[in-house]
């Protein structure tokens, strides 16, 4: 949802939107850009208890995430605008099942179910990462 003046709508420091949040977790896929330099990609996304994750399936040196552990800001397009965010790492185990549990209910039916599951292992889970609107 858009303002009257084309702005994106107005958030609280540090919290997406109803709007943004209704959005990302009705989407199959998020776009997002770490860094300046890096290109938008299109990536899964899960959102829990009110907070937006994402993980990396691949930890190639010009990943994405790879690229979010140097500059820790970036920015992701949702609902027609762009929000630039940080991204946090997170280390809680409990957070860590439920953003599982999370990828498995969204993504794990047909095709995508493997994948859904890969994004459960331990190599996967290490980067969990929590996007906060700036």
């Amino acid at each position: 949802m858009r303002s009257l003046r084309g702005r994106p709508p107005t958030r609280r420091k540090g919290r997406f939107t109803a709007a943004d949040l209704a959005a990302l977790t009705e989407a199959k896929t998020l776009r997002i850009r770490a860094g300046e330099r890096h290109r938008f990609v299109g990536i899964w996304v899960v959102v829990v208890e009110g907070r937006v994750f994402v993980r990396s399936w691949s930890l190639k040196p010009r990943s994405w995430w790879r690229s979010f552990l140097v500059w820790s800001v970036g920015a992701i397009q949702v609902a027609g605008h762009t929000v630039p965010v940080r991204a946090v790492r997170t280390r809680s185990d409990r957070l860590n099942d439920v953003v599982s549990r999370a990828y498995l209910e969204k993504y794990g039916t047909g095709a995508l179910a493997r994948y859904a599951r890969d994004l459960g292992s331990p190599k996967s889970r290490a980067t969990t990462t929590e996007l906060v609107p700036l």
